[in-house]
């Protein structure tokens, strides 16, 4: 009899035990919850103080961002040139490019014609400018094809390159149009591959950003990509020499705001480029 006694008692004390072990456990559970969501709230917060937060788009960006007053449209060539072919390549571009550039009968113009100094070796950068828009595109093209000079240059052309690339390019409506220069000069071509999306981003803090790069003149085009690589844009700047492109990107960080550009459109970028170029003899830039 006492014997049970004890066995029931034990057995009820387990069960308290047992009780209160899971309450415990689910006590632990709930306060592990409620710490995980706080740190959640707390990330959350915390990260939306430097994510920039962007509109739902309500237009195409090439309406939001490009020039109203024209439609230019611009082409972007690159030519990887065989090394030993360069010279003969450079001579080849400088007997036909100025004259397709010269001749009315077409609606386009050689904005400038480079060779990459410090980036890719052996390249050939050339920006071609078409008012008019795709449809000026169209008939340049369609011109081309009846030009025995043009496509006998093609031809020999073909001979002497790895590798050809290009891009339809438009043209930011706060950057000035690109036009000829007097040099000598060096030009920087800067190319940024941004993420999807934040297009409108970029453009909204350049507008502000561009006026800080204007002390030297330096600004010379500014473009985003609408048919080869997308969300692609391309800052092209003139400098008469290394020295002074180092002293004049040094400049701008003395500039109140300069640093919040920075800061806020670094993120935007998945990769970016430099290219030092060398005007051809033929280039309208020098």
């Amino acid at each position: 009899m006492a014997a049970r006694v004890l066995q029931k008692g034990a057995n009820g004390l387990n069960q308290v035990k047992n009780k209160a072990r899971t309450k415990g456990q689910v006590i632990d559970v709930i306060r592990t919850l409620s710490v995980s969501s706080n740190k959640q709230r707390e990330d959350s917060w915390f990260k939306s103080l430097f994510v920039r937060k962007v509109d739902p788009r309500k237009d195409a960006h090439s309406n939001l961002l490009a020039k109203k007053e024209d439609s230019n449209l611009y082409k972007i060539q690159f030519h990887n040139v065989k090394p030993e072919c360069l010279e003969a390549y450079n001579q080849l571009c400088e007997e036909v490019l100025p004259s397709i550039h010269a001749d009315k009968y077409y609606p386009c113009e050689l904005v400038g014609t480079w060779n990459t100094w410090y980036g890719e070796q052996d390249q050939a950068v050339h920006l071609w400018r078409y008012r008019g828009g795709y449809p000026a595109l169209t008939e340049v093209m369609n011109k081309l094809k009846n030009n025995k000079e043009f496509m006998e240059y093609r031809q020999e052309r073909g001979k002497m390159l790895l590798s050809r690339r290009n891009q339809l390019l438009l043209e930011f409506s706060f950057w000035n149009e690109p036009v000829p220069r007097d040099g000598p000069n060096i030009y920087e071509l800067r190319s940024y591959q941004l993420r999807p999306g934040t297009m409108i981003e970029w453009g909204n803090y350049w507008a502000r950003a561009i006026g800080y790069r204007q002390h030297n003149q330096e600004a010379v085009g500014g473009f985003f990509s609408q048919i080869g690589n997308l969300y692609m844009v391309h800052h092209l700047w003139a400098y008469k020499d290394l020295l002074t492109r180092e002293n004049t990107r040094n400049a701008a960080w003395h500039k109140e705001g300069w640093d919040e550009v920075v800061y806020y459109t670094v993120p935007l970028i998945q990769h970016m480029d430099s290219r030092i170029m060398i005007p051809m003899k033929a280039s309208p830039m020098q």
